[in-house]
């Protein structure tokens, strides 16, 4: 993170960027109709879990694997191909997140850990699953193709990271989520799966928050409507550590959420009308 913030709470000085607020409000707003919505009353299981699926499938395709979400749903197996591999990975990533809360604000390195060795699957015997990339060792993310700091680099913004998540923060949960979201994509900490990890971490931050606590607004699926384009645009401005480039990052993360709820509200209204 570049920014000019104080010290004493940075991420809450990102929050007083400007546009920021709007965005912010706007999120709000929007999570809580989904949440009054009538059916969340009765079924609010079944919107947790096609969320949940949504959002996978989303984050696999900015990933590179763009799957129908009947396919998503239909398949059992996800080993062979790369791509299945990365559907795969997501699902067990969104699966896992909702178990992790409770550890995220006390070791949230551990947690990242944790969502690698759970997104490498089969891969766990590999000895770079589960710990920061080390000197000479490459990250795979196919989106992201800023350069890639070094392990020693890594290793002091991990650091940094993780006090600012154990330490807490003012600062509203949408603000927390998207710097953590752009930091890992920045860091590319691990070797595989640093884009799906990113945005998990970001999920765990919306719920964990309680913004979001029963995680039916996916961000997911808005950063992947918002189209890969747009989304490594956004990151830009989060990599040039201006205010105008967080705060469009922010705005762009915020869009995301929005659009996450618009899909699980037409989730409900389908279950409304007996449509699914």
């Amino acid at each position: 993170m570049s920014t000019n913030a104080s010290p004493a709470d940075p991420l809450a000085t990102l929050g007083a960027l400007p546009g920021v607020a709007g965005s912010v409000d706007s999120v709000r707003k929007a999570v809580d109709r989904v949440y009054g919505h009538r059916v969340m009353r009765r079924r609010s299981g079944e919107i947790t879990s096609e969320a949940a699926l949504r959002g996978a499938r989303a984050s696999a395709a900015l990933s590179g694997a763009d799957w129908a979400l009947e396919e998503v749903r239909r398949r059992t197996d996800f080993s062979g191909e790369p791509e299945a591999r990365t559907v795969g990975a997501a699902l067990r990533l969104t699966a896992e997140a909702g178990q992790l809360l409770s550890i995220w604000r006390q070791s949230p390195l551990r947690v990242l850990a944790r969502l690698h060795l759970v997104a490498a699957g089969g891969a766990a015997d590999d000895a770079s699953v589960g710990r920061p990339r080390l000197a000479g060792e490459k990250a795979d993310e196919p989106l992201i193709e800023t350069p890639l700091p070094d392990a020693d680099e890594v290793a002091g913004r991990l650091d940094g990271l993780a006090a600012l998540i154990i330490e807490g923060s003012e600062a509203p949960a949408l603000v927390s989520a998207a710097v953590v979201h752009g930091e890992l994509l920045a860091l590319r900490p691990f070797v595989s799966c640093n884009g799906l990890i990113a945005r998990t971490a970001e999920r765990i931050v919306l719920i964990g928050s309680g913004l979001d606590p029963k995680a039916i607004c996916p961000a997911e699926v808005g950063h992947a409507e918002q189209g890969r384009a747009a989304y490594a645009a956004a990151f830009e401005g989060y990599l040039s550590g201006t205010p105008e480039g967080m705060a469009a990052w922010i705005a762009h993360c915020g869009r995301s959420v929005e659009l996450g709820v618009r899909e699980s509200t037409a989730v409900c209204e389908a279950l409304q009308r007996g449509a699914a």
